[in-house]
């Protein structure tokens, strides 16, 4: 689309066309070797019912939305990178994996519905989008989440994008942070923590049940 800003990681990949490729066999080969390269999936999967629906942001070979996927659930999985989407494709079939810039998401446009249970953005794909199109992603995350629904978030520090930055962008987004962990195993988040997970609801639904029983 004219007048698009890449993000970061298309920088990357622009400036070294071999990148994708070596992400996705470092994948593979973490995976052949038998370690653990799913647990963000599971942490997902212990949030939803069978058969949720999930939409894997920033979704890279599809390491985790194929997880969810095996576990029960609908798994629709995002990234820009059609490597990364081919990968995905061929390792993990079954998820609809679609290629698309998370800073101009509209799956609805795309004759898929919205209203997911859970989003999940992990791998550091925050740190990977273009800083001015921040706002305009986590947007579009309230925007494609159903009003119970929960946004999960994990990257790193020291990564050019400030955890009270991102905490304070997720507000201006319609969001309310519900948790905050330091790893995916769920160790508690300090301010010397170097990770962030953090869990979110939609700030007008937990407005809108407030004092129910």
């Amino acid at each position: 689309m004219s007048g698009r800003t890449p993000s970061q990681w298309e920088e990357l990949t622009a400036a070294d066309p071999g990148h994708s490729s070596w992400y996705v066999e470092r994948f593979r080969g973490l995976a052949a070797q038998g370690a653990d390269i799913v647990g963000e999936a599971r942490l997902v999967d212990a949030m939803l019912d069978r058969g949720s629906r999930v939409l894997d942001a920033g979704c890279g070979p599809g390491r985790l939305g194929g997880y969810l996927h095996r576990a029960g659930h609908v798994v629709v999985g995002v990234d820009v990178d059609p490597v990364l989407i081919a990968a995905a494709e061929q390792d993990y079939p079954g998820p609809a994996w679609l290629v698309g810039d998370l800073a101009e998401l509209d799956l609805p446009g795309r004759d898929v519905a919205a209203d997911f249970d859970v989003i999940v953005c992990a791998g550091n794909v925050m740190t990977f989008l273009a800083p001015s199109t921040r706002g305009a992603v986590l947007a579009g995350f309230a925007r494609h989440l159903a009003p119970a629904g929960r946004l999960v978030v994990g990257f790193g520090a020291e990564r050019g994008y400030e955890f009270p930055r991102f905490l304070a962008d997720a507000e201006t987004a319609g969001f309310t942070v519900d948790q905050r962990f330091s790893t995916w195993d769920l160790r508690p988040f300090t301010d010397a923590s170097d990770f962030l997970v953090a869990v979110f609801s939609l700030a007008e639904s937990r407005a809108g049940t407030a004092g129910r029983p």
